[in-house]
């Protein structure tokens, strides 16, 4: 009974809210706070365009409305208790900075008023009482201001990082390595948005709601942006893999190591997007989905590039002369009689290998494979010869189909065809012996 008289005292006031701007607008006034009033009504409606371009022309003419804008809004939304009321704010204020541009005062108004904490949209502590399951409607809720908020701060950090343009990397290793440290420090950011776009994904009586559809097409169509820059970005920091430094792969690899569990997560929240009709599916971009197998030869070649990293940083940068004496100070009794070993061992290595080098000048060395031919046989004395070998070959075969029950010893002949046929099978050129 309580939570019904609840209901119906927020339905009449914000009702008569908006019944009240609507006469003083009919009265002659009209100030940036009404407009905020009647775009904000507490119905199903989705929110109207014509008080966007009010808003708009509004802030063209006179820029200082832009801080009445703020504190309007930040006054609507913290008092409301209505779902409807507080998603058509966050809905007005996505449109309009979908609308503005970059340069325009009010972006740096709404920067200026995030950084003194005059807006505030994270920790967001809406709490609907306005519907009969507010719990749906109250996490979606404060998980579009938190994305909202996070889009305001990579702006604000960054700059616009939905700057979708093809991007060139400076042919100088200095420019490129500072572009690249920039890409390291926007990636978190932006799988910090694609985390939120996917937290907003509706659950309960609030994914059947008409006006929760408009909002999620709204955010979805900017997710699409988000993730080709994103991935966009991540193919040109592999590309520069190799040049970068240690710190800087690994800060790639982790990045690498949760688009791949990222990825995933977005494929299955798209086509759940598909399945809801949110957006056509003309466009909706292609998730490249990034196999495990990758990620362990990354890992892999981090762990390798650690291990020379190691040994450079542990190699001595003074002159011999200098870290000999350093070093035979501070060694110890065994590491003495361990050099002493290691350098036996050598010297015995280094006389082995000298006394196999040494020979005499007059004497010829022996070659590996010793052919005997006759330099004096005739050409039609080899061709007699092969002509036997494979007359004798053929009645080899004949025997041994004529069904005789143990072949003929193998010949010279058949010993020669066995090994070059096992030659050839060992041949790179024949791969599995073919």
């Amino acid at each position: 009974m309580n939570r019904r008289f609840q209901r119906v005292f927020i339905a009449l006031r914000e009702h008569t809210t908006v019944s009240y701007a609507k006469i003083a607008t009919i009265g002659g006034f009209c100030n940036v706070d009404l407009i905020i009033v009647k775009a904000t009504a507490p119905d199903d409606m989705p929110l109207p365009d014509k008080y966007v371009h009010e808003l708009l022309k509004v802030f063209s003419i006179s820029p200082p409305c832009c801080r009445a804008f703020i504190l309007s809004f930040t006054r609507r939304f913290a008092r409301t208790r209505s779902w409807r009321v507080a998603l058509k704010c966050l809905l007005l204020l996505h449109r309009l900075l979908r609308s503005l541009p970059e340069d325009s005062p009010f972006r740096s108004e709404l920067l200026w008023s995030r950084s003194n904490e005059l807006i505030s949209l994270s920790p967001c502590r809406f709490q609907d009482a306005s519907s009969s399951n507010p719990e749906s409607y109250t996490l979606f809720i404060r998980s579009y201001a938190h994305l909202l908020d996070e889009a305001l701060g990579g702006f604000l950090l960054y700059g616009n990082v939905f700057s979708d343009g093809e991007m060139e990397m400076p042919e100088s290793l200095t420019e490129k390595m500072k572009e690249i440290g920039r890409m390291l420090e926007i990636l978190p950011q932006l799988q910090g948005l694609i985390d939120g776009v996917m937290e907003c994904r509706p659950n309960g009586v609030a994914a059947k709601s008409f006006l929760i559809h408009t909002a999620m097409k709204y955010i979805i169509r900017d997710s699409f942006s988000c993730y080709t820059i994103y991935r966009r970005d991540i193919v040109l920091i592999l590309d520069n893999l190799f040049q970068m430094p240690y710190r800087s792969c690994i800060a790639a690899f982790g990045i690498y190591k949760k688009a791949a569990m990222q990825a995933n997560q977005l494929w299955e929240f798209y086509n759940w997007c598909r399945l809801m009709g949110f957006c056509g599916c003309y466009e909706y971009p292609m998730v490249d989905r990034i196999p495990q197998i990758q990620i362990q030869a990354l890992k892999t070649f981090i762990n390798g590039m650690w291990q020379l990293t190691d040994q450079s940083s542990s190699s001595p940068t003074t002159s011999p002369s200098s870290s000999f004496m350093d070093s035979k100070s501070s060694l110890t009794e065994d590491d003495i009689d361990r050099d002493k070993q290691q350098l036996v061992v050598v010297d015995l290595l280094k006389e082995k290998f000298e006394v196999t080098e040494r020979f005499d000048g007059d004497e010829e060395r022996k070659p590996l494979i010793r052919l005997d031919y006759i330099e004096d046989d005739d050409w039609e004395d080899l061709l007699e010869a092969s002509v036997n070998l494979s007359c004798l070959q053929g009645n080899n075969e004949i025997n041994f189909s004529h069904g005789s029950e143990k072949p003929n010893q193998p010949t010279t002949t058949s010993m020669l065809v066995c090994s070059a046929a096992q030659y050839a099978s060992s041949d790179p050129k024949y791969p599995w012996g073919l």
